[in-house]
């Protein structure tokens, strides 16, 4: 339960780095919302990454990090995909605003995707 909770504070962090891309990206340069939402959600995978790694995880030894990077490459793709056409859908077809849309899916994502993959494949 421990690990859960530490993952989530993980994810969360990851997300605030995340949303304050998004956000500046979107709103101060002026870049496409779904532009936004990928560069957000590199930048918030670098942080999830290390923070899983290090503190959540504590799989330093278990496995040598470029291996646990590419591991977490493949999962992070299938989390891009799922968030961006989430977003997507969400806006397009539920005419959500973006913002709302982007933490609605994230949010779906995180807790159905995101922590079972690390837990199990990447940091196992």
């Amino acid at each position: 339960m421990f690990t859960f909770l530490k993952a989530q504070v993980a994810s969360l962090t990851g997300s605030l780095v995340d949303f304050l891309t998004f956000l500046l990206a979107k709103n101060v340069v002026g870049v496409h919302y779904l532009h936004a939402s990928i560069y957000g959600n590199v930048m918030g995978a670098i942080t999830n990454f290390c923070m899983g790694r290090i503190w959540v995880f504590e799989a330093r030894q278990k496995q040598a990090a470029p291996v646990q990077m590419i591991k977490y490459l493949l999962v992070w793709c299938g989390n891009v995909a799922l968030n961006s056409g989430g977003l997507y859908l969400a806006v397009h077809y539920l005419k959500l605003e973006e913002t709302i849309a982007k933490v609605i899916v994230s949010v779906i994502v995180g807790f159905s995707y995101n922590y079972l993959l690390q837990k199990k494949f990447v940091f196992k």
